[in-house]
């Protein structure tokens, strides 16, 4: 009887010991990373046709999605740290030069890790606060606008500042790494649940060991050799196992530091958003004034024209020398300079009334209807939050 008590006490203990609560919730992240992504991503889809189906819903739609954000930051910080604890005899995936680069940053110097995940968790919640402060008046909510801003830059200066000098890269952080037991774990699947009907696991294992799926672990070294390709593949495979010259450059040599007018461009670039909502701020009753629109939008096409030939005079062979991370860093720019036609007069004046009237012809017709009811829902986003169409 005593030991039956004892085992109760101890299981109450467990349960209510939150540690132990925050062990298993990890243990299930790390071991589920496919069901956790699919989960993520279903919520993130929910806050998307939240907006507009009840009263005052956009203020728990971005609760909602600005939770999931953190809580994917939060679990892209147990698969790294779980998959850098395998051992070297796992084959891991070939990472991609912006993972390499943030990765590279990010264990170098936790100051800059500190930074990175401080300017993600503004990102993140910036629309969130700017809902909360519009609730207490327009002076509180530019207010609140002003210090987000101004503490971005300034995370930005600061990250160009421990890069040496190298722009910034979006976002600050390593991308989710795939776990590599995953393919394994799929491949073990597939042979399990046989029915009968298919090829028979035997037939599959001999048919497969003349192939890649079979591995051979050497007993002195414990290193698996690397397995062979299909012989139907030869081409593919050979053409995987060719490096690039970025794969065997170092990490922070896949960006090229900026000095003068490239420099000048970057600082240009990171304040850029503080100028803009600076004049939105003073231009905040005449919403049709062009004035903000001019000059934010100079300031972004000015910064972008300068580092392009920063970089075409710089770097070796032009702007078609430029590595891998450089021009997808330069193509996001570029597409994020598209958010223009969403903000300040050029919205006022020519893109909302485009969308009410496109979004008033698609209503009463069968399946388009619910693209303009979602076009309606969010035309409120987009006419009274100032970061529902920031890009920075």
């Amino acid at each position: 009887m005593e030991s039956h008590r004892e085992t109760l006490r101890e299981l109450k203990a467990d349960v209510l010991r939150p540690s132990k609560w925050v062990s298993s919730y990890e243990n299930f992240v790390t071991k589920n990373v496919n069901t956790v992504n699919q989960v993520e991503s279903a919520l993130r889809s929910l806050t998307y046709i939240i907006p507009g189906r009840f009263r005052e819903s956009e203020l728990p739609s971005e609760c909602v999605h600005s939770g999931v954000q953190l809580l994917s930051l939060y679990h892209d910080s147990l698969v790294s740290r779980v998959i850098s604890q395998l051992p070297s005899t796992i084959p891991r995936p070939i990472p991609s030069p912006h993972t390499r680069y943030t990765k590279y940053w990010t264990t170098k110097s936790p100051f800059y890790r500190k930074l990175a995940l401080t300017l993600q968790i503004i990102q993140y919640t910036e629309l969130l606060w700017e809902m909360t402060a519009r609730r207490r008046g327009e002076k509180v909510r530019w207010r609140v606008i002003m210090i987000i801003e101004f503490a971005k830059a300034v995370c930005r200066l600061l990250l160009l500042r421990l890069t040496n000098s190298r722009p910034l890269v979006s976002p600050p952080l390593p991308e989710r790494e795939t776990d590599p037991r995953a393919a394994d774990a799929e491949k073990e699947a597939s042979v399990g649940d046989w029915n009968g009907m298919d090829t028979a696991p035997e037939e599959v294992a001999s048919s497969s060991s003349s192939s890649a799926d079979i591995s051979w672990t050497m007993p002195r070294t414990g290193l698996t050799l690397p397995s062979l390709p299909d012989a139907s593949d030869i081409s593919n495979y050979l053409i995987s196992k060719v490096l690039t010259a970025d794969d065997v450059k170092t990490p922070p040599s896949l960006l090229h530091r900026v000095s003068g007018q490239g420099q000048f461009a970057e600082i240009l670039y990171i304040l850029r958003p503080v100028i803009y909502a600076l004049a939105m701020q003073r231009w905040s009753k005449n919403k049709r004034s062009w004035s903000p629109w001019l000059i934010g939008f100079a300031l972004e096409y000015g910064s972008r024209q300068l580092a392009k030939r920063d970089l075409a005079e710089r770097a070796a062979g032009g702007l078609r020398g430029l590595t891998g991370l450089e021009r997808d860093e330069l193509k996001k720019r570029g597409w994020a300079m598209g958010w223009w036609l969403m903000r300040g007069a050029f919205y006022e004046n020519f893109t909302r009334p485009w969308i009410s009237g496109f979004a008033d012809r698609l209503k009463g017709k069968p399946l388009l209807d619910i693209v303009g009811t979602l076009l309606d829902d969010y035309e409120y986003l987009w006419d009274n939050y100032y970061f529902s169409t920031a890009t920075l």
